[in-house]
This record gives C-alpha cells, structure tokens and sequence, in this order.
C-alpha cells in the first residue's frame, strides 16, 4: 500500500468491546475463500466488508468506490515514493497520449 486513512475506531457502532476485532477477523474468513479479482472484488471490498460488519460511522453501506473516494480524500501517503509509485504511471500514460494527438494534430 501507498496511501492509508486512519480510521477513528470511536466510530464502530456494532455491540461488543471486540467489535473492530471480531469484524476484522470476520471479514477475513469471509476472504480466505475468494478469489481476489483485481477489478470487482479485491482488498477494498473486503475491507468495505469489515467496515460493514463493525458498522463504522453507523453504516452498512461502504463499498469499494465509497471507500476509494474517501481514501482519496483522507488518506496520506505512506511516503514520497508511495506518492511517486501512485501518480507515476498515471503521468506517464498522459504524457503518451498528449504527446500522440500533438503529433497527430500537427501533421
């Protein structure tokens, strides 16, 4: 990981002093079993699903792009490389495409 949001864990409205726990752990016996599938159902649904669980903020509703855009609003950067490693090939491929149309633009 590049880039984590801090959670508050004041935040976790299910019952129980082991709440955060036990919906970790839950999530986690949930995930062993599944395939991690980089577009729909990866490491941020099954955090969603823990989120979920635990009933962080008092909701049921987190999902992988829910939390996506919440970890790009609150999240920091684990450090300067994480931030490079983030945005590098997003750049990059910018540069490709921008440079391609200029090209094919000027011709």
């Amino acid at each position: 990981p590049s880039r984590y949001w801090k959670l508050d864990p004041s935040k976790v409205y299910a019952p129980g002093a082991n709440a955060w726990d036990t919906a970790v752990h839950d999530a986690s016996e949930e995930y062993k079993h599944r395939m991690h599938n980089l577009c729909c159902d990866n490491c941020h649904s099954h955090v969603a699903l823990a989120l979920n669980l635990m009933r962080y903020d008092n909701s049921t509703s987190w999902n992988m792009v829910k939390l996506c855009f919440f970890t790009l609003l609150y999240g920091k950067y684990v450090s300067i490389g994480g931030f490079v490693k983030t945005w590098l090939p997003f750049v990059l491929l910018l540069g490709v495409i921008v440079t391609v149309v200029l090209t094919l633009h000027l011709r």
